[in-house]
């Protein structure tokens, strides 16, 4: 599922297809509503906010609750927005400063669904074995919050 590129030694990497059309899965990622049913890694986790100014340009900010209390939150800015096609944004943590990746979201129908292409890069020193399960996790939540759409 989750691959790190030859040549890019911090980036994961995914494809998943999810039953939900394009459309459904662009919201999903840019409506707030939706990304506070799904974001983060914690199984239990909940979003405590969620803040999405989709525009090139514009930014997002998501905190969240893991089950055990601690509290993040995750920032960034997007770069690129093609609605219902293409989404990508850096991405960093308040509990990081300095610290910043890049995240890109493909989207294209497929078999009455959405596959999605999914890469997380420039991840530096991090775990890529954390961030690959961590991500898996969170594909979860978004599927289990797209089948009850």
């Amino acid at each position: 599922m989750f691959a790190m590129a030859e040549s890019e030694k911090s980036t994961v990497g995914s494809t998943r297809h999810f039953d939900a059309d394009p459309a459904t899965e662009w919201q999903a990622w840019t409506e707030p509503a939706w990304v506070r049913r799904w974001f983060g890694s914690d199984p239990a986790g909940v979003v405590l906010s969620a803040e999405l100014d989709v525009r090139p340009g514009g930014g997002f900010a998501v905190g969240f609750r893991d089950s055990d209390g601690a509290v993040h939150t995750c920032s960034g800015v997007y770069a690129e927005v093609r609605p219902r096609e293409r989404l990508a944004f850096s991405r960093r943590w308040q509990s990081e400063p300095g610290v910043e990746s890049f995240v890109s979201v493909s989207l294209a129908p497929q078999d009455g669904g959405t596959e999605l292409r999914f890469e997380h890069a420039r991840l530096g020193g991090a775990s890529l074995h954390d961030y690959e399960q961590g991500w898996a996790r969170t594909f979860a939540k978004l599927e289990r919050a797209l089948a009850g759409r």
